[in-house]
C-alpha cells in the first residue's frame, strides 16, 4: 500500500506525524576509560541503560514535528551532560562516538543491572554476552521512530478502497518497512559517522593503538552488530510477519524478538511484543541504522532528522513491492556495502545490476529532489541538497571529517572533543546546533 499525494486530502496532511529518538551513548571517565559507577539517572523515565550499566540511553517523548524533536533531544541530551559533570563520585564524559574508547578487556565492561520483577532483563544481557561477545555490544547509536498521523492515515484509507482501516494501516507500514530495508543502505552511506576504533576493542593488550577501519560506519559493517544469519521475514500480512519472527524463536535461533538485529522494525504502541503488536497492529516504525553524529553536540544533526522524514515519505509514495528471500538477503548486504568507505568502488545491487555505491545514491538523491520538486517548497530541496553535498564534496562526509580529524590519537583527542561539549554546555554556549 501507498499514499497518493496528488490527492488533495492526502497531501494536506503530508507533513504530519509522530517523531521520537532512543539514543545510546556510553559513560566515561576523564581518562577515555569505561565508568565502573552505577547508572545515576534511576527512575528518569527518559534516561535509561541499555546493555551496559554504563550505556546511557535517551528516550525522548513523542513528538509531533522534526522541530519539536531535536529540541528534546537536545534538552534530554544536555540534562545528561549536567549531571555527568557534576557526579560526587568524579566527573563523568558522555562519549559522542559510536565507537568505544579504551576496553581494558571483556570484564571491563559492567553488564547492566537490574532487580526484582526486572531481573529478567539482566539475564537477557547476560545471556547477549555469550552469543555475541560483550564488545559488540559497546557499539552505540540512535534509532528512529516514526508514525503518520490519525489525520494522514484516516485520509490514505478512504481513497484507497480498502474496507478495514486495521487492515490498511498495517498494510502501510508493512509495506513501508520493505521500502526502509530496501534503501537501509542509502541513510548507513549519508549519515555513517563511525571509521575509527581503539585497537582495544578489537583486540586486548591493544590499548591507545588507532585502527582506521575501511568502513565509514562500523557498527553498521559485516563487523557491526548483526545476527549470526540473515533472517527472512514475510511481509504479506501483520500475522505473517510475526510468525516469521516467531518461527525464529521456536527453532532457537533468537532468544525473543527483541534479538532481531535488523535495519527496520514494525512496533506497536505500549509494551513492545509480538502479542502486543499482533493485537493492537503497529503503530510505529524504528530505524536503527544511525550513528551518532560527534561533530553534532547532541550526537546528531537536525538536517539529517528532517531528512529521514523526507526519505520516509517518498518510500510511502511508492508502489508496492514484494521482498522475497533473495530480495531481503540484497537488501541487507546493500545495508552492509552501505558502510563502506570507498564509496567509489564498492558496489551495491541495484535494480538488477551492480552499480557504485555513490553513483546509486546520487540517482536516488536526484529522484528524491525530483518528487520535492512537486510536492516541497525551497525548504524540502535544500535539506536534499545538504545530502548531496556529501556526495560532491568528500569532505562534506561525516566518515570522511572523523577519518582526518580522529584518525591519529582517536581517544585522546575524544576526550578533548567531548569535554569541550560539556564546558560549552557549563558556559552556557548553544548546544543543539
Amino acid at each position: 500500500m501507498s499514499l497518493d499525494f496528488d490527492n488533495k486530502s492526502v497531501f494536506e496532511y503530508m507533513y504530519s506525524g509522530c517523531f521520537g529518538l532512543e539514543k545510546e551513548s556510553l559513560r566515561v571517565d576523564t581518562e577515555g576509560f569505561l565508568s565502573h559507577t552505577a547508572h545515576p539517572f534511576e527512575g528518569d523515565v527518559n534516561i535509561d541503560r541499555d546493555f551496559c550499566e554504563n550505556q546511557i540511553e535517551i528516550v525522548t517523548d513523542v513528538c509531533h514535528s522534526t522541530e519539536e524533536l531535536f529540541d528534546e533531544i537536545s534538552r534530554l541530551h544536555n540534562k545528561v551532560v549536567t549531571r555527568l559533570d557534576g557526579l560526587e563520585s568524579g566527573r563523568e564524559l558522555l562519549w559522542c562516538f559510536s565507537n568505544p574508547p579504551y576496553v581494558k578487556d571483556e570484564e571491563d565492561i559492567p553488564v547492566a543491572s537490574f532487580h526484582g520483577m526486572l531481573k529478567s532483563k539482566e539475564l537477557y544481557r547476560n545471556y547477549l554476552a555469550q552469543k555475541y561477545g560483550k564488545r559488540k555490544m559497546l557499539y552505540s547509536g540512535i534509532h528512529y521512530n516514526f508514525s503518520f498521523s490519525e489525520e494522514l492515515i484516516d485520509k490514505g484509507f478512504a481513497v484507497s478502497g480498502e474496507k478495514s482501516l486495521r487492515k490498511y494501516k498495517d498494510g502501510l507500514y508493512l509495506s513501508l518497512a520493505q521500502r526502509v530495508l530496501q534503501y537501509s543502505w542509502l541513510i548507513v552511506y549519508l549519515t555513517a559517522a563511525s571509521p575509527v576504533i581503539d585497537g582495544s576493542f578489537l583486540k586486548d593488550n591493544m590499548m591507545n593503538t588507532d585502527a582506521v577501519t575501511p568502513y565509514s560506519s562500523a557498527r553498521c559493517s559485516k563487523i557491526g552488530y548483526w545476527n549470526d544469519f540473515v533472517p527472512v521475514l514475510e511481509y504479506d500480512s501483520l500475522e505473517s510477519y510475526i510468525n516469521s519472527i516467531k518461527k525464529y524463536v521456536d527453532n532457537g535461533r533468537l532468544r525473543s524478538a527483541s534479538e532481531l538485529y535488523y535495519p527496520v522494525r514494525l512496533k506497536p504502541k505500549g509494551d513492545n511484543s509480538i502479542e502486543n503488536l499482533l493485537e493492537t497492529g503497529v503503530n510505529h516504525i524504528e530505524l536503527r541504522m544511525l550513528d551518532l553524529d560527534p561533530l553534532s553536540p547532541v550526537g546528531i544533526k537536525k538536517e539529517d532528522l528532517y531528512f529521514l522524514h523526507l526519505l520516509i515519505l517518498y518510500l510511502s509514495s511508492l508502489e508496492d513491492i514484494a521482498l522475497d528471500e533473495d530480495g531481503q538477503r540484497a537488501a541487507v548486504s546493500n545495508s552492509k556495502s552501505g558502510a563502506e568507505f570507498d564509496d567509489e568502488n564498492t558496489s551495491i545491487a541495484f535494480y538488477g545490476s551492480r552499480i557504485p555505491l555513490k553513483d546509486a545514491a546520487k540517482q536516488e538523491l536526484d529522484k528524491l529532489y525530483s518528487f520535492y520538486e512537486k510536492y516541497g517548497t525551497a525548504k524540502e530541496l535544500s535539506l536534499i541538497e545538504y545530502q548531496m553535498e556529501k556526495l560532491r564534496d568528500k569532505n562534506k562526509r561525516y566518515a570522511q571529517i572523523i577519518k582526518e580529524n580522529y584518525g591519529t590519537g582517536y581517544v585522546i583527542k575524544g576526550l578533548e572533543l567531548c569535554r569541550k561539549y560539556a564546558d560549552d554546555l557549563k558556559k552556557g554556549a548553544v548546544m543543539n546546533v
